[in-house]
């Protein structure tokens, strides 16, 4: 139950009961948590019984019953116009009912629903009687469980006049399309797309560049409500939202029929940017919450637009992220330069470009580097030192040759170690002291990480290949010294600018509507990434950790990925 609940918070212990009738044993298992979602197992004899049977209907049945029954003795009552509904009772709850019966008959063509008639009132009876007790014995959870139910009630007669509103305005007929909506021409869904974009001035662009037949456009403004945290009320009243429901055309909840999808190509196309990815993310959880089946049926995809445009006289190329940019702009300066090492060693043509991308991904790690707290002197010393480290590494002699070393480079080493409590371990920390006494606390596991690790091994063969970092950089016009990797990069790509105007879109709106056609939109063309779902379990959880209510699963989360990370914009 722990698993099951983890990340959402719960409400209450756990609820647990047990019990022998008639040759059956019964066992089950409450808990619920401060989400909106079900989470409901049974077992027959140990086989998971997916599409549930006789034993499930008689816990549901008990459950409702018990919680009305204990409404009508208390004040709240007077409160609560209706009774709970069986789905009022059940949201946010996890439970597992599992029943050893002498002679299962299962149905279903996959033969995972228990039929046995006798099951639904032999667990309905245990699952009353055990609810029954525990909320005389424990009225403060009893409370909280009613309250929590209450709330669900509430909310869903408030949905239901969100609905019956969404209903009156037509939002869920095929006559009455969302006005920023712009169709297209063919009625066969099969051939025909929508491209969900990023804000008016995207949506005039794709309106423009756009094929009418087969290519609708709807453009959303601003980022979309987070419905992992949004009760369903307030997502039908989401103005966004809603127009992206009624332009699919499959309506909500219990009136869903994926027949009526109006487009086999559901594309997000945002920018190519920090808030494009968030409200791409938005996007993606309203989808899998709300129309998991149509990711299921390979309908959903994510656009990807280019961030750069390089134009050269009538030359005009589009680039989709700034890695490609540095691919492009290498290969401009491939044939007409030549780089000289302190060796001797001349490096030119794809020798010269290999090079260059190892001291481009060097730096970059070490802008990662920077992000951690671990300042570039210190980062580069690390690499220069011609002691690697490992995870494994625990010297607490200063006079080892790692100490020394780094102590001749400008920081004072200590071998520090701390008690994690939550683990029950001891972890260890290399202390580096720069000399105007700035202090920089590195755990052991940052020296197995590729941030360290990867570039480390780069680092150490250019070093031995070119015989150490002086260069110089030759040309038919003449050349020119660089010392140190960095310098020597900075100086090609000087060169491999010269003629070349690079363009960074800010947004898809900065796109005329040709360029748009051309590069995201012309199904002869352009990429797209197709949405899938390979385990929904696991997919559950990364919604629900980071997009949910609770902040702590969302920092582990952070805590655990911080060094494995290789691409951040901030």
């Amino acid at each position: 139950m722990a698993d099951l609940n983890q990340g959402q918070g719960f409400v209450h212990e756990i609820i647990h009961g047990s019990g022998e009738a008639d040759g059956v044993i019964t066992e089950v298992a409450v808990q619920y948590n401060q989400g909106y979602k079900e989470n409901v197992y049974t077992f027959a004899n140990n086989i998971r019984t997916v599409e549930g049977g006789t034993h499930l209907m008689g816990f549901k049945t008990a459950l409702t019953r018990a919680l009305n029954n204990y409404i009508q003795k208390s004040d709240i009552s007077k409160k609560l116009k209706e009774k709970l509904t069986g789905d009022d009772v059940r949201e946010g709850l996890t439970a597992v009912v599992s029943v050893k019966l002498p002679r299962p008959q299962f149905e279903g063509q996959t033969k995972t629903k228990l039929g046995n008639s006798e099951m639904a009132g032999i667990v309905a009876t245990l699952v009353y009687e055990k609810l029954n007790q525990y909320f005389e014995e424990n009225p403060r959870e009893a409370k909280a469980i009613i309250e929590k139910v209450v709330d669900a009630a509430r909310a869903r007669e408030a949905a239901r006049k969100a609905r019956d509103l969404v209903r009156r305005k037509g939002a869920l007929s095929d006559n009455s399309l969302p006005g920023k909506l712009a169709d297209c021409q063919s009625k066969n869904p099969e051939e025909s797309e929508i491209f969900i974009v990023e804000g008016d001035s995207a949506g005039g662009s794709a309106k423009q560049g756009r094929d009418p037949r087969i290519q609708a456009i709807l453009p959303l403004r601003g980022k979309i409500l987070n419905v992992e945290k949004t009760r369903f009320d307030k997502m039908l009243g989401n103005k966004e939202i809603r127009a992206l429901i009624t332009a699919l055309g499959v309506g909500v909840e219990e009136e869903k029929d994926f027949n009526k999808l109006r487009y086999h190509k559901v594309v997000i196309m945002t920018d190519a940017d920090v808030d494009g990815s968030h409200i791409r993310t938005l996007l993606l959880t309203f989808f899998f919450r709300q129309y998991q089946e149509l990711i299921e049926k390979g309908f959903l995809f994510i656009a990807q637009p280019p961030l750069y445009r390089a134009h050269k006289g009538k030359t005009e190329r589009f680039i989709k992220d700034d890695p490609e940019l540095q691919n492009f702009l290498l290969f401009q300066v491939g044939d007409g330069l030549r780089i000289q090492a302190q060796s001797g060693k001349i490096y030119k043509g794809q020798a010269m470009i290999r090079m260059l991308s190892d001291i481009r991904l060097i730096r970059d790690r070490m802008h990662e580097a920077q992000t951690m707290g671990i300042e570039e002197g210190l980062f580069l010393a690390l690499l220069a030192s011609p002691h690697k480290l490992s995870f494994r590494y625990f010297e607490k002699n200063e006079s080892a040759p790692f100490f020394k070393d780094m102590k001749a480079r400008g920081y004072k080493v200590k071998l520090e170690t701390e008690r994690d409590e939550e683990n029950q371990k001891e972890r260890s920390y290399l202390v580096f002291e720069n000399q105007g006494g700035h202090r920089t606390r590195l755990a052991m596991e940052f020296f197995n990480a590729k941030t360290y690790k990867k570039t480390y091994e780069i680092h150490a063969a250019l070093a031995a290949d070119s015989g150490g970092f002086g260069f110089t950089l030759l040309r038919a016009e003449g050349q020119d010294e660089a010392q140190g990797l960095f310098a020597l990069y900075d100086l090609v790509m000087t060169e491999a600018h010269k003629g070349w105007g690079i363009q960074r879109y800010k947004g898809l709106g900065e796109m005329n509507p040709e360029q748009l056609w051309e590069t995201t939109m012309n199904p002869d063309k352009r990429t797209m990434l197709q949405v899938t779902i390979k385990d929904a379990v696991e997919a559950d959880d990364i919604f629900k950790n980071l997009m949910g209510d609770m902040v702590e699963p969302r920092r582990q989360f952070i805590e655990r990925n911080a060094l494995a990370v290789q691409e951040l914009d901030i």
